[in-house]
């Protein structure tokens, strides 16, 4: 595992990562562990499954369907 020093970090910043660790039930050196892998961690998740959908089948090609006519609506059923 590798290590990092940051310097010349805020006194305040510093003060509020002490307070969100103790909150967290956890010690500052987690607390920006977890802060950094979320940060940089995993894919982006895309902005709606809409998006991620077409971003996933766009390679393909797209489809062309035929819509069927539009006829007259039914009656709605009668519970007499």
């Amino acid at each position: 595992m590798a290590s990092i020093t940051i310097r010349n970090l805020d006194d305040d910043v510093r003060a509020r990562l002490r307070t969100r660790a103790a909150g967290n039930g956890r010690s500052m050196e987690e607390e920006v562990r977890l802060i950094l892998r979320d940060a940089v961690g995993g894919e982006p998740e895309p902005e709606n499954l809409a998006d991620f959908i077409r971003e996933c089948f766009a390679p393909y090609g797209g489809v062309e369907l035929e819509l069927p006519p539009r006829g007259p609506m039914r009656e709605p059923p009668s519970f007499d």
